[in-house]
């Protein structure tokens, strides 16, 4: 899918007299990110974790044994966002994380208005579902987290590690979630998103 059809889905979304200033795709940088919001409590919580389900989430990194999950995560990847839960990227990655097994392709779209910044996601597309498949999901993009541009401290585009395409958006509660786009796609539409938040 390319940048046009992509601002054509956005133009969809915004407000009357909202004009948008900049869009890119992208992903949650991988590695740590927020805990999620506050949930009620469960009924019944998992067990407790030991050092053998760390070790064995070390040994098998494809594997789920939770908190081991983000020793894997930190060694890996890094750190891509930090807040308290509930805060700004706390609530920010939840809305775009899928809530259970997802087997269809979404795409991640910012948007920055002159009000607000959007984070849009595409309907689901399967593995090779056609070109027929990704205009339907284009049709289904939604607005999953906006907020005022006050609301974002700082935005900026910089290295970490292999990847100079990192975009970080800080928050004013202090809390941060970075965003990333393959190391063989372009960093300009990040640095556009940086620039209009900026100004």
């Amino acid at each position: 899918m390319d940048e046009t059809r992509y601002r054509e889905a956005i133009d969809r979304l915004i407000e009357p007299g909202e004009r948008v200033l900049a869009q890119a795709k992208a992903d949650v940088g991988g590695g740590l990110t927020p805990p999620p919001p506050p949930e009620p409590a469960p009924a019944a919580g998992p067990g407790r974790r030991t050092v053998g389900s760390v070790l064995l989430n070390v040994l098998l990194p494809l594997a789920t044994w939770e908190r081991g999950d983000r020793l894997v995560d930190l060694v890996g990847w890094g750190i891509a966002g930090r807040g308290a839960p509930g805060s700004a990227a706390s609530r920010l990655h939840r809305a775009i994380s899928p809530s259970g097994p997802d087997v269809q392709v979404r795409d991640t779209l910012l948007a920055v208005t002159d009000r607000r910044l959007l984070v849009c996601r595409t309907g689901g597309v399967k593995l090779l579902g056609g070109r027929d498949a990704e205009e339907r999901a284009l049709a289904e993009t939604e607005v999953v987290w906006a907020v005022g541009r006050a609301e974002v401290a700082s935005a900026r585009v910089g290295w970490h590690r292999l990847n100079p395409k990192r975009l970080r958006l800080t928050f004013v509660d202090g809390s941060w979630l970075a965003f990333t786009v393959p190391i063989a796609e372009s960093g300009a539409p990040l640095r556009a998103v940086a620039a209009a938040l900026a100004a």
